[in-house]
């Protein structure tokens, strides 16, 4: 703590572009720091496909619910979702949604899932090393079918992104993990899948959880579409 202290005194956590003399980026890691304050969101891949279920923590009573969306269609075969500053992660869905009909025009045929993705890592990466920008304070999850089936991928604030058959991000995502790693099978299917992605964030937020305030979504191998969730799906798997 003293040392994190000595280096914001001695300004090394004013621009992206500075390592301190520890050998560390500090607006970077208070980028990480971000994601981690954001609501949490939950990844699976399963043997029929790929899930995404995401927090909408809303407040304020009056805001009209369908406007929040958390997990969005970046191609038919893909989707995503940003944990958080939201306003980050959809300045980077929305480029991935260009990418991804832009490679459909020139090439005609679907974008590979880990190619898009490590474009969108590659931008965020460039805002870690030039100056006059601030590193994006977002993690983003994408789901999506391959030739070589389901896949899950997190990208994080430092341009890093992995693939992952379960995951979780957010403010909630050490307590989900740790649930997903006892109970995620490989070769689970979808609805399993999805009713361990909804269980797991109703133990971890007790009274404050809330069914309408999931968004979701899945991608079956069969048809590769992105196929968005209701709230009554959410109450059937509650049961």
């Amino acid at each position: 703590m003293e040392a994190q202290m000595s280096h914001q005194a001695m300004g090394y956590d004013r621009a992206s572009i500075v390592f301190s003399p520890g050998g560390r980026l500090l607006q970077v890691e208070y980028a990480k720091k971000a994601v981690k304050q954001g609501t949490t969101a939950v990844g699976l891949v399963c043997k029929d496909g790929v899930l995404l279920v995401a927090d909408r923590r809303y407040i304020d009573p009056l805001i009209v619910h369908s406007s929040v969306e958390k997990v969005m269609e970046v191609d038919s075969h893909i989707g995503a979702t940003a944990v958080g500053y939201v306003m980050d992660g959809r300045v980077l869905i929305e480029k991935a949604q260009v990418m991804a009909q832009q490679h459909r025009v020139t090439y005609d045929e679907p974008m590979d899932v880990q190619t898009l993705v490590k474009e969108i890592a590659n931008m965020k990466q460039a805002f870690t090393q030039y100056g006059g920008a601030r590193p994006f304070g977002v993690s983003i999850l994408f789901a999506g079918i391959s030739d070589e089936g389901p896949e899950l991928y997190v990208t994080d604030p430092t341009g890093i992104f992995f693939g992952y058959k379960a995951t979780a991000v957010g403010e909630l995502e050490t307590e989900v993990r740790e649930i997903l790693i006892k109970e995620y099978k490989d070769g689970m299917n979808l609805d399993a899948g999805l009713k361990l992605a909804v269980r797991s964030l109703k133990k971890v937020s007790g009274k404050d959880f809330d069914l309408d305030k999931l968004d979701g979504a899945f991608l079956n191998t069969t048809d590769k579409t992105f196929t968005r969730m209701t709230v009554q799906d959410f109450v059937r798997l509650n049961k």
